[in-house]
């Protein structure tokens, strides 16, 4: 078949646009929103940051006020939320527990993420001895009773929630470290690894630049989980008293003060229970979008989500 060279003709096709190739991004995007499950986790977690951030705006109260005029008083106009045996405020203790269980929460997933990084790709990248000493260590940590710890650790130091964030991060990175050197023991064998090193690069920007930027979709699917994981374990802590202390207040230190009064004081309990329940699910629906849209092997990744 002849091609037409005349002037016109190559004019035409110079003219024409280049067929556009569709970003990584925007295909996990497009992945991401189809899972409807994983859209409504978005927005339900959006709509607990908003209620955290500017919920209380929308009361004349704060989570240390008393009404001694309402004591243990069930939800009504003036007290949303009803009040506790303190006479404070069910729903300015609801927006405060929020706001700090969301910071423990993600200030721990966060930085566990970037230890549990180093460490696994550290560990994979350089190997041998260096490589057996940190598998060696973690599975010694995996066995330790790390709640125990956690509990003695936090009730000594006063239940200050920046300490909790400290222990947290220290017992809470050892299962994700493993899981990141498994993957990373491949990754320190490809070509633009080997290239960086040929061309005199160090191991510690190797590591940062090379290995761990491809770790993406796992430490981002890691990140969703952990959130998960935290909050979890903050509220069991808080719950049994060795978490947050009074007078600071989390959603684990509200179901502790109304665990006794379930039948005689429902509000007290459901309340804090109910958001507790609506950050894991939303968390966990977020998560899995987000293992599905990055994962084309998968199901709903490579079908789109529908469910």
């Amino acid at each position: 078949m002849a091609t037409d060279t005349t002037p016109d003709a190559l004019s035409r096709t110079a003219a024409r646009p280049a067929p556009q190739r569709t970003g990584l991004g925007r295909l996990y995007l497009r992945r991401f929103l189809r899972n409807r499950l994983a859209v409504a986790g978005v927005v339900i977690f959006v709509l607990l940051v908003l209620f955290a951030a500017f919920g209380g705006e929308f009361t004349s109260y704060a989570y240390t006020d008393a009404d001694f005029t309402a004591l243990t008083q069930p939800p009504s106009a003036l007290h949303w939320f009803g009040t506790n045996q303190g006479g404070n405020d069910i729903y300015a203790c609801a927006v405060h527990g929020l706001q700090r269980s969301l910071v423990i929460a993600v200030s721990v997933a966060v930085l566990t993420i970037v230890v549990a990084a180093v460490v696994g790709a550290g560990a994979a990248y350089f190997g041998g001895r260096v490589e057996r000493m940190t598998l060696a260590v973690i599975h010694f940590l995996l066995i330790v009773p790390s709640f125990l710890i956690l509990a003695l650790v936090s009730h000594r130091l006063a239940g200050d929630w920046r300490v909790l964030i400290v222990v947290l991060t220290v017992f809470g990175w050892m299962s994700t470290a493993r899981v990141i050197w498994s993957v990373s023991t491949s990754l320190r064998e490809r070509d633009y690894v080997t290239a960086a090193e040929f061309m005199g690069v160090g191991p510690l920007r190797i590591i940062l630049r090379h290995i761990i930027p491809n770790l993406g979709s796992l430490l981002i699917v890691n990140l969703t989980l952990g959130v998960v994981a935290t909050v979890l374990s903050e509220t069991a802590l808080s719950f049994l008293g060795f978490g947050v202390q009074t007078p600071d207040v989390s959603l684990g230190t509200m179901l502790a003060d109304g665990a006794g009064t379930v039948t005689s004081a429902p509000w007290l309990f459901a309340f804090p229970a109910g958001l507790v329940v609506l950050l894991t699910v939303s968390m966990t629906l977020i998560g899995d979008g987000l293992r599905d849209a990055l994962d084309p092997t998968s199901v709903t990744g490579a079908a789109g989500g529908r469910r």
